[in-house]
């Protein structure tokens, strides 16, 4: 999103099965949100499938990887380096410092803004070591309290990027949203708002279906209830969460 830095999202560790949906929702929320590329686990090919397919569907540029060394990919990284725990400093306290890092902050002298620098956001899965607290330059809490990782990623990269990640162009789409108070229309990407408003009641049985379709897929797995939710959630324990 940013032509002077690379915001990557690397996502640490990752459990087959039981982690594929947390997983893929790493990746297309920092697809989202403004990221530049996501690195995850080479035994995550299928959430790296489903992000690379929304990616060519609903646009880009965004990158995803698979890598085997994530921990080399720490150690070696040039640049910042922010960890989302939740036992890190609040993010309302460090997220200045952390824009001033990556020269995202807004210079109180014309012309003395930080030098841009990549960013590294580590989102953990499985234990994550401690060298990796140690190494990172902010280890960084949304509210210090238990949830999903992919909440904290959201919040950090809205705070990072200060909303203007929610009206980026997205290259290269087939596909594109309306934005509506009421319906769920998609329609090709050439096709301009007037168009797709005029046509939007005639074709919006069969655009709520294959968004409903795109939403699904995202998701990168089987049916899944919110039972089935709230039983992962109870199985994470607070010490998978902190290691």
């Amino acid at each position: 999103m940013n032509d002077a830095r690379e915001v990557v999202v690397l996502r640490y560790g990752h459990r087959p099965g039981r982690d594929d949906r947390m997983t893929t929702h790493v990746g297309l929320t920092a697809r989202a949100l403004g990221a530049d590329r996501v690195i995850l686990p080479d035994n995550a090919g299928q959430s790296a499938e489903t992000v690379r397919d929304i990616t060519d569907r609903f646009g880009g540029p965004f990158a995803v990887e698979l890598r085997d060394d994530q921990k080399a990919i720490v150690r070696d990284f040039e640049g910042v380096v922010v960890h989302l725990t939740m036992y890190g400093e609040r993010v309302q306290d460090v997220e200045a410092a952390v824009r001033e890092a990556v020269g995202l902050d807004e210079p109180a002298v014309v012309g003395e803004a930080s030098p841009p620098r990549d960013l590294l956001v580590v989102v953990g899965g499985e234990k994550v070591p401690w060298a990796l607290y140690e190494r990172a330059d902010f280890n960084v809490g949304v509210t210090n309290q238990p949830h999903s990782e992919v909440a904290g990623l959201a919040v950090f990269l809205d705070r990072l990027f200060g909303g203007a990640e929610l009206d980026r162009e997205w290259a290269d789409a087939d596909r594109r949203v309306v934005p509506e108070a009421t319906g769920k229309t998609v329609v090709d990407a050439d096709r301009d708002s007037a168009d797709a408003s005029d046509d939007a009641a005639g074709e919006g049985d069969d655009a709520a279906g294959e968004g409903d379709d795109a939403a699904g897929e995202s998701a990168g797995t089987d049916d899944r209830t919110e039972t089935d939710d709230r039983t992962e959630a109870n199985d994470r324990t607070e010490a998978d969460d902190c290691d």
